[in-house]
């Protein structure tokens, strides 16, 4: 439900999608729509909340010894391989994906979902590198810098790439905002 509330957004406009588009999108009921979301904006919420979930799991799950901020952009580019959803019903070409992209993250409802959503990731994120690094994360600063900074460094990519300026797929931008992060954002 979360990928038909994107997929459709994007293509049709934020105000062109009612909860009843999305349901018939995924042959569900409206009402089945609303025991999972309570709206649209929370949907596709959503799918940013569950790409950063399973951030935290495989990075929890990565090789013990591989380097925390290699561990940390591997996972970060595993989040942005497309799933059966994806595939099954593809968006359109980059330039209109970013477009619709654009117009749909602007919409104020959709930032207040994102900030909720990122907040919570951000938190699950920290506990992960917590435990990767065998620290706490209700009191250990570490974790939770780390986490803030990779969640900074995912928002300016995803930016950039939506604004389309660079011309630069997320692929690109992301694992150059973490190298410039973990290596302590020297000046150019």
């Amino acid at each position: 439900m979360s990928w038909a509330a994107v997929r459709l957004t994007v293509e049709r406009g934020w105000s062109a999608v009612k909860v009843e588009d999305i349901a018939a999108a995924v042959g569900v009921s409206p009402r089945t729509y609303n025991n999972y979301f309570s709206s649209k904006a929370e949907a596709i919420a959503f799918r940013h909340l569950e790409r950063s979930l399973r951030l935290a799991a495989e990075l929890r799950h990565g090789p013990p010894g591989e380097p925390l901020w290699e561990a940390i952009t591997r996972a970060a580019l595993r989040q942005l391989e497309p799933g059966p959803e994806v595939e099954h019903k593809p968006p359109q070409g980059p330039d209109e994906w970013a477009a619709g992209l654009r117009v749909m993250l602007t919409e104020p409802a959709l930032e207040a979902e994102m900030l909720r959503a990122g907040k919570i990731a951000e938190k699950e994120l920290a506990a992960a590198i917590a435990d990767r690094t065998g620290m706490n994360a209700g009191t250990d600063l570490y974790p939770r810098l780390v986490a803030a900074s990779v969640t900074a460094a995912n928002n300016v990519a995803l930016e950039l790439f939506v604004q389309g300026g660079t011309g630069e797929p997320m692929e690109v931008l992301l694992p150059r905002a973490l190298r410039m992060v973990a290596t302590g954002l020297p000046t150019p």
